[in-house]
């Protein structure tokens, strides 16, 4: 009873649940959710569908949740600086032109040009966070309305295509592997950003501010800096997460790319058991709950679900989600099972 107890208390536990919980939900839907193919070279089947689409979700997750320690708030930008990124890459790459066979610019000058500009996006929500203390999700709703629309500016209103294979490796497949390149990117990511947490004190700092920004300014820590460092950080994921974006429909399309991924971001971070309040926080989490999220995707999918429904569902699965981590919530749990434990031994 004791493992138990112990088991069912760790922060990991209900997002492996939830995620299996899905992945059943697939299993009895779609009989052959499980089955993988390989036809041409390359890895076919649902599964491998779910963990390659996860991909840019798992990169704004990872942003998002640093965020989300640091400043008890959420980046609703994040899906509008991918289409800024894109649009900054694609228009470098096509070097103006409307549609190209071949890019005009090196892919690195590019990529680097459309990070960047995601990165300086970044540092704009975390100036208006950190410094001016407005509210996290007034300040990134700027760049959430105006984004798209600056998007369009650098692109001329136009969907720039870029038809070079070269482009389109990231977004598909490398030569010769089986496997979809976004997931080796997703991987990267992942594997720096725990190892930089890891190796370096900033998890712990951004811990320390999302708990208590006045105390950890006492202490001698610059509360400002690293609540602005984190937007910064999730800016330039953002800029990843477009690229990934771009390179997979070799096009920068303004009005689509990113659209509505702030929300999974923020739903893949909440169902890893990480406190929307801030404070301490679990990127293993927020990865399991973006896997969680596409699966999910997947499944209203394959139950005839329309696109247009789907944040309807997603938007009542955040509901319930943020209802369970609500003070007031497990105050009232906290009371019911004392209480139960009081009649208990009453009864004895």
């Amino acid at each position: 009873m004791e493992k138990i107890k112990k088991i069912t208390s760790m922060q990991l536990f209900l997002p492996i649940v939830c995620l299996v919980a899905v992945l059943l939900i697939n299993v009895i839907t779609t009989p052959g959710f499980f089955k993988i193919s390989i036809n041409n070279g390359v890895l076919y089947g649902y599964i491998v569908d779910v963990v390659n689409r996860a991909s840019e979700l798992v990169i704004l997750a990872v942003g998002m949740t640093l965020v989300t320690a640091a400043s008890g708030g959420q980046d609703i930008s994040v899906g509008a600086v991918m289409a800024v990124a894109g649009a900054v890459i694609c228009q470098i790459l096509s070097g103006g032109e409307v549609s190209v066979n071949q890019i005009a610019n090196p892919i690195i000058l590019a990529v680097i040009a459309g990070v960047i500009v995601a990165g300086i996006c970044g540092a704009f929500n975390g100036f208006l966070v950190a410094k001016l203390n407005i509210q996290p999700m007034v300040a990134t709703l700027i760049l959430y309305t105006a984004g798209r629309g600056i998007a369009q500016l650098i692109t001329k209103g136009q969907i720039t295509y870029i038809r070079d294979e070269s482009y389109q490796v990231i977004g598909g497949f490398i030569k010769g592997c089986p496997v979809p390149t976004p997931i080796f990117v997703a991987i990267i990511v992942v594997v720096i950003t725990m190892v930089i947490l890891k190796k370096t004190a900033l998890g712990l700092y951004i811990e320390s501010v999302g708990i208590n920004g006045d105390a950890s300014r006492l202490v001698g820590l610059n509360s400002t800096m690293i609540k602005f460092l984190t937007y910064v950080i999730c800016g330039v994921l953002a800029g990843v997460a477009g690229w990934v974006a771009s390179s997979r429909i070799y096009s920068a399309d303004a009005n689509n790319i990113g659209l509505n991924l702030e929300m999974d971001a923020i739903l893949a971070v909440a169902l890893g058991g990480n406190n929307l309040g801030g404070g301490k926080f679990s990127l293993a989490g927020s990865i399991i709950g973006a896997f969680t999220i596409q699966a999910l995707t997947t499944t209203l999918y394959a139950m005839n679900v329309s696109g247009d429904q789907l944040p309807v569902y997603k938007a009542i699965v955040v509901v319930v989600i943020v209802v369970l981590q609500s003070p007031v919530f497990k105050k009232f749990m906290a009371t019911q099972k004392a209480r139960k434990a009081a009649a208990q031994g009453g009864g004895q």
